[in-house]
Order: C-alpha cells, then structure tokens, then sequence
C-alpha cells in the first residue's frame, strides 16, 4: 500500500519505511522506501545483522540487546541515530516502531516502521508558519479550489465578509462581489491557475455585508502546487486599500482642481467683453469641473447703467418680490442636446412675463426672494440648489461673482448622476473660479464704460454729417476700432474760412483711451480757433504745436526734451509712436496735416506735422503722393513747418487719411501706400462710391486702429461767379465801387442785395481809402453765399468801436456788422483783406433793422 500511494501523499514528506526483520535477527524483507531512506538497496542488506548495517559502533550492544527483546514478542518505540547515505557519514535521527510478528512456521520475527523525525520536525515548522501566516495574518487570506471555491479562508477575511472562517468553505467569488468584479475576479483566478502567472495589485470594489459605502481592496494572486508539483488551488492575499485610494482620488482633485485654476489663469480675461469673459469661464469649467453650467450677469451691468454696481443688487434688500433683474449670457453642457433640455437652470426662476421655467440665453429673469441663488446673490455666500428628483441633475451649487466686495453676476455649476456630488474642495474652487471671471467682468465693465464714454467724446468732436465746402466735393469716412480696441485719437474737420475757402485737417494723437480722445479734443478746438483767424497753414501748425506742448507737459510748462535729431524725409512709422504705456506727455503728441484750399484759383497749400502725406488723383492720371515736407509731431518742438502750394486740376481728387487705413501689424507702409493709391485708380466715380472702394479693397485688419478718410473732388468756382478788380487811391474809387458792385449784382440776378450790398462796399473802400496804403482790390464771389473782400496794402486790422454821441464817424463796423451773415478781416502777404458776407436771397423779402439795433449805433 504505502509503496502504491499516489504521487503527492503525506507520505511523500514524511519519509516513511519499512523492513522486517527474521527470525535469526537479520533482515530478511527491504522496502524500496526504505532504500530510499537508508541508501542501501535490498542486495546489499537483505541477510545482514540490521545492527551492523545502520547503527553507529558504540550503539550496537544495546541495540542487539533490545532486537532479542524484540524477537522474544516485547514492542518497541523508540529514537534511532542513522547514517544517512551521501552525506558524509553525517547522523539522522530515525523513529522506530517495531511491532513483533510470526512466519509461517510460527517463529518469532519483527516488522519495523521507520519514519525520518528531521523530516517531521520540518513539516511541524512548515505546519506552524503556515498557521501563523494564515490565521494571524491582519491580511484576508483566501485559499480558492481548482474548482474555483473558497477551500479556506482566515480569521481577518471572515471579519470582513462576516460570520467564522468555516463558514466560508465552499463559497464562490460570486458571494461577495457584484457581477461585474466577479466576472473580472473569476477570469483572473482561472488565467492564474492555467498560467502559473502570479498576479500583483489586482484592484477591486465592493461593499461587505452591513456596510453602507464601497470599499476598494487591492488582491495579490498565486497558484499553489502539491509536493509533487501538481497545482492544486489559488491563494490570495487581500488588502484594504480604501483610505488609499481616497487619498489618491483627494490628490487627484487637488491636481486637477490646480489645472483648472491654471487653465482658468491663461484663458479667463483674454476679452475685454463682458459675454465672452463670461463664456470663457463656462469653456474651463465644462466638463473639467461640472456637467451643465449657466452664467447669469445684472442687467444694469450690461446695459451700462451709470448707479454704481451695489444698486443692482439692492433690489433684494428693498423689496421682498425676488432678485433684481438678471440676463443669462451664457450656457455650456457636457450631455446630450436632448437631456439639455430637461436639465434644471436655477431653482425658483421667475421670468419677467410671470411664467417659471428655466431661463432661455438671453433672456432677462428674476429669482425668487427666498430660491437658493436669490440667497447667494443677496449674501454673497455659495448655495446649494436642491436636485429635481425626476431629473438628471443631483447636485448644484449656486454661486455668487463677486468683485472687489461687489455682487456682479451668479454662475451655477451642475452635476448630473453618474459624476461625483460636490465637495468643500469642490464649493472653494466653484468660488474661486467665480471670483476670477467675476474680476475679468467687472474690468470689462469699467472698460466698456470708458470705451463708450471715450467715444461719445470722440464722436461728438467730428464734423456733424456731410460737410459741405464752395468749389468741393466732399465725402468723409470714420471708423472707430471693434469693441476690443481702444478709442483712438483720429479726427478729420471741414472748416469754411473767408473767400469761399476751406480748411481740411485730417489728425492723429499718439495714444489711446480716453486721455487720447481728451486730447484730440483739445487740438480739434485749437485748430478751429487758429482757423478762424485766418493765418497761413504753416502758422497754425506752429501756433498748434505751442498749444499741444503746454497741453502735454504737467503744469502746461514748455517741454525741453525733443523728438529725434533732424527732420529727415521719411515719414515716420505710427507703430514706432504708438504705445500703451505712454506716459502723459507722449499722450499728447499727435501728426496733422493741414490744408487751406482757394476755389478760385484751385490752389491747395499744405503744411504737414509728422503725418501721412496726402494724395492727389487726376483725371486720366495714376494717384501720386505730394511731396509735402512732413515735419515733427505736434507737441515736440523745436523746428518750423513749411507749406507746399499746389494747383489742381478740375476734378482731381484729394485725399488726407489717417495710419490705420495703410498701416497693419502683417504689413510695412510702403505697401499700405501702394495698395491706397492702386484703390484711386477710377478718380471719376462718385465720390462715395470711391470711399466705399477705398475702404473694401483695403487689408485694413479693421479693429487695430481707428480710421479716418477725408476725401474731396476739386470743384473750383466758375469765371462767371468771381468779380475781381483794382481801384486806385482816390475818393472816385467808393463810388466805382459801389457801381461795380451794382452792376455785377444785377448780372447775378440778386437784386435784392443790392441796396445792402452797394451800403456795405462803400463802407469798407471809403475805410481803405481813409486807413489803408496801396492799391485797392475789390472782389465779390458768388457760391453758397455772396462774399465781398476789400484789399489793401495797410498792416492796421479794423476794430469795431462804439462811437460817442458827438462823433461824426466810427459807425461805418457796426453798419457793416448788422447788416451781414458774417465780417472779418485777415492779414495777406502784402497787406490785410476786410470781408463781409450776405446769404443768398431765398424768395422772401430781406429783414429789416429794429428800431434797437439803430438806435444802438448813435
């Protein structure tokens, strides 16, 4: 039997053998374990006294004594010293049971048992470490079956799991994991135990019996073998890894929530637009943070309502009927359009028409008083919205944008099932991320602010309408920048100067923002008063200058620090000039270009401060660009300006223009120029059509910078409108005067400004005649208005004076004042020129004097 044992028997490991021994005390049957055991084959023992053989010299005396005890029927039990074979005469310890037997002739013989004790005393060991491990063991151990059942399970696995460890033999995974892991389980125990591959880190999730929250264990996995090698069950080693794995999912947040913060760092605030400042908010925090966000601003933010942010919110406090009005200004959801749709935007809304429902993007709303987001607006505190119950959405938090102390808007963050509710570390990164596009917004809005107050200032210093000039066609664009950019100082002026003349400025201050605008009030202002007196072009500029250098210094001191060496030829790149972070005197620095323009000689002179020259377009002829010496910007100082006269054609086109019309960051001047100049090649369009050409065939990357275009169709008056002649000095002189003006009236058709006119001529030649020098110079134009000028070579300005009661002159400025639209005077190259104008006759009969406006000259 003990020879036939299967393979991986207890006897297998225990080294068990036997023998018998004769009659004669020798050894008369030898076991094949036994030879195992002792090293010797049957050949070699079998006959031999088993003394001899195995026992140790000074053992045999006793040892023949106790086999004759043994042949005489007395059993023996005892511990025998043994060579063991091969192991250099190195001693075992062998126990011996001997049971005394009979043969068939009925003598007395032995049979002999012998089992290695070495070999128990190792399975002892081997039994108590496997004990100790198994049963004490703070692990849950679990031995499974080839047959994938639970073959014994510790103390530590049944605490777990309940109930004794007994009571799990013969389980399966099935009993304690849901379906899924124990599929995931199962499949890993049967590769396991067809493999022989151990498995390490094997995580799993589950809920032991009476728990109420999911614990996370992590299982190692071995395939363990008989002595013979067979596999006969899988063991594993199980570990509660729970507080693990909450703390790796808490730095997990916390990484992840320092990735939203960064990411809404570098993407919050780009935009100076309140609904896009807004939007970006929702584009960080969906599906990074939440599934379904909504962003709700105060509608007196949007509408830019001058009461100051804290008004808006004060609705709650004043009345109890809900919050103040609200518009949603943006949307994001990481669900399906469908689910959308159902999905909750804020408990207790109440639309302005009275319906509930949740608020469409763009509509304007109200929260009830006492809804979670009326709270979080009326307390600046984070809320929770409590979840619909038929819906998807289980958790949201209703939270206040706040902006230095200022409630300016509410955003909720929503989670729909399936995602994790919020947290406090979730409730401080919803209020941060908040915080950070509630500054953004309230930037925006202060900017926005300035922006259209800048503009309005802007708008209303431009010419009102179109302008009209005597002996020109004219046609203006301006083009503020997109909503982005700020205000700009560009600005254009039309001014009617004496003699049917016309003033046109185009202008540029170096800067940006309100103080740009400010300023190029301020020039525009100069301008026109510098205008009204009449001086020449390269004075205006010089007087300009001096205005804009008391301006831009502190204190309206003279400056002594200058602009460049020289004055060169180049025109100077206004990307050079322009700059955010100019200090407050560049911010007043700007280029003009101004023009004075005669439509009786068609003769145009210009005088350029640092600006873009102006170009000229003739008749069958490519645009040019005139080469007006350009000067150093207003404001620097230092050099005088100088003028340029130029006749033009009938028909020519004169264009002034500011550097956001050719200038772009993507491309140099000189193309910008070209391409301006390619756009005028059909000068015989109308004129509005040409501006619209000019400004959709330009790559003007509209939005960088303001644009302005001044363009004008040289129209010079007709021969037969302009009466010119020379009297001489002599008192005769008044009355050719007065006849020239007579007859010159009369081919005219306007005889109803005869009498006044002849009145008024008179009047000033008898003026020259008394207080000039020289030649007298009578001319009277006839455009939109009746001019007469009186030339003379004196320096002395006329001054109108109240003349005393006793005086028998001096009234002669006061007639002449009454009597016309308008009078002045203006120094000329040799001389002065004093002018009067009457409004053409409209069909009505002329005003006459009151008895006042008489009596006011005596």
């Amino acid at each position: 039997m003990w020879q036939s044992s299967p393979p991986g028997s207890i006897y297998d490991h225990i080294k068990v053998a036997s023998f018998s021994i004769g009659a004669d005390g020798l050894i008369e049957q030898w076991s094949r374990r036994a030879a195992g055991l002792f090293g010797m084959s049957s050949a070699e023992v079998v006959g031999k006294d088993p003394i001899e053989a195995f026992m140790p010299a000074e053992l045999r005396p006793d040892a023949h004594r106790r086999v004759g005890e043994i042949l005489d029927g007395k059993e023996w039990t005892g511990l025998v010293p043994f060579r063991i074979p091969g192991e250099n005469a190195v001693r075992g310890l062998a126990e011996i049971y001997v049971m005394p037997s009979e043969t068939e002739t009925g003598e007395r013989a032995a049979l002999c048992i012998v089992v290695d004790v070495g070999a128990l005393r190792r399975i002892e060991t081997d039994l108590a470490a496997s004990q100790a491990i198994f049963g004490q063991s703070p692990f849950g151990f679990v031995l499974f079956g080839t047959d994938f059942t639970v073959v014994r399970a510790n103390k530590r696995f049944a605490t777990v799991f309940g109930g004794e460890a007994d009571d799990h033999r013969g389980r399966t995974v099935d009993d304690y994991l849901a379906r899924a892991e124990a599929e995931r389980l199962s499949a890993t125990l049967k590769r396991v135990l067809e493999t022989g591959e151990a498995v390490t880190d094997l995580q799993l999730v589950g809920t032991p019996p009476g728990s109420v929250g999911r614990r996370h264990w992590s299982m190692n996995l071995y395939r363990v073998h008989s002595g013979s090698g067979r596999p006969v069950g899988i063991a594993g080693l199980a570990t509660d890894v729970t507080q693990r794995h909450i703390a790796a999912r808490e730095a997990a947040s916390a990484r992840r929530n320092l990735a939203l913060l960064n990411e809404a760092s570098a993407r919050i605030g780009n935009s100076l637009d309140l609904e896009t400042t807004a939007r970006e908010l929702l584009d960080v925090a969906v599906p990074g943070f939440c599934d379904l966000a909504y962003v709700d601003l105060y509608q007196g933010l949007l509408t830019g309502e001058e009461a100051s942010p804290a008004s808006w919110g004060r609705h709650h406090q004043e009345s109890g009927t809900g919050s103040a009005q609200l518009r949603r200004v943006a949307h994001a959801s990481a669900v399906s359009d469908g689910l959308a749709g159902v999905l909750p935007g804020g408990g207790g809304v109440t639309e302005a028409d009275g319906d509930a429902g949740p608020p469409a993007l763009g509509s304007v709303h109200r929260y009830a008083f006492h809804s979670p987001c009326a709270v979080a607006l009326r307390t600046g505190r984070v809320e929770d919205v409590p979840g619909d119950e038929r819906g998807f959405v289980h958790s949201t938090l209703a939270v206040p944008m706040v902006a230095h102390d200022v409630v300016v808007g509410l955003v909720q963050f929503s989670r729909t099932k399936g995602s994790e509710p919020f947290g406090e570390r979730d409730r401080a990164l919803a209020t941060e991320l908040a915080a950070r596009a509630a500054v953004c917004i309230d930037n925006a809005r202060l900017y926005r602010r300035e922006h259209e107050r800048a503009l309005i200032l802007q708008r209303s210093l431009l010419p009102p309408g179109d302008p009209e000039a005597a002996g020109l066609d004219i046609a203006c664009r301006y083009l503020p920048g997109n909503t982005a950019t700020e205000v700009g100082g560009d600005w254009f002026d039309v001014i009617e100067l004496p003699g049917h003349r016309t003033a046109l400025v185009v202008g540029d201050v170096m800067g940006r923002g309100l103080r740009a605008a400010v300023a190029m009030g301020e020039l525009r202002t100069a301008v026109r008063t510098l205008a009204l007196l009449d001086l020449e072009p390269a004075e205006v500029l010089s007087a300009l200058d001096e205005v804009a250098r008391g301006l831009g210094t502190p204190g309206g001191g003279e400056r002594s620090d200058g602009f460049g060496a020289g004055g060169g030829a180049q025109w100077p790149s206004r990307a050079a000039h322009k700059s955010r972070d100019a200090d407050l005197s560049e911010v007043y620095l700007a280029t003009c270009v101004y023009a004075v323009y005669d439509p009786v000689t068609r003769r145009c002179t210009f005088a350029n401060a640092g600006h873009l020259p102006p170009v000229v377009a003739e008749p069958g002829e490519p645009a040019l660009l005139l080469d007006v010496p350009p000067g150093m910007p207003l404001g620097v100082g230092g050099e005088p300006f100088e003028e340029v006269e130029v006749e033009l054609k009938e028909g020519a086109l004169l264009a002034l223009y500011t550097d956001g019309l050719v200038e772009s960051r993507d491309h140099p001047l000189d193309e910008g120029l070209d391409a301006f100049r390619e756009a005028l090649a059909e000068p015989s369009q109308p004129l509005e059509d040409v501006c619209d050409h000019v400004l959709s065939t330009l790559d003007t990357r509209h939005g960088e910078d303001d644009i302005a275009l001044l363009m004008a169709r040289i129209q010079g008056l007709a021969p037969d409108a302009v009466g010119d002649w020379r009297l001489p000095r002599e008192l005769r002189s008044v009355a050719r005067a007065r006849e020239l003006a007579r007859t010159q009236l009369t081919a005219w058709g306007l005889d109803d400004l005869v009498d006044t006119t002849e009145l008024l001529v008179s009047e000033l030649v008898t003026n020259a005649l008394r207080y000039g020098e020289g030649e007298i110079r009578l001319r009277l134009l006839r455009d939109r208005t009746l001019v007469c000028e009186v030339w003379d070579a004196g320096l002395v300005q006329p001054r109108r004076r109240r003349a005393r009661d006793t005086d028998e002159g001096g009234r002669g400025l006061q007639l002449v004042g009454l009597l016309s639209a308008a009078w002045g005077s203006r120094r000329t190259p040799r001389g002065k020129t004093v002018w009067f104008e009457l409004a053409l006759p409209d069909g009505a009969p002329a005003a006459e004097l009151s008895v006042e406006q008489l009596l006011s000259m005596y």
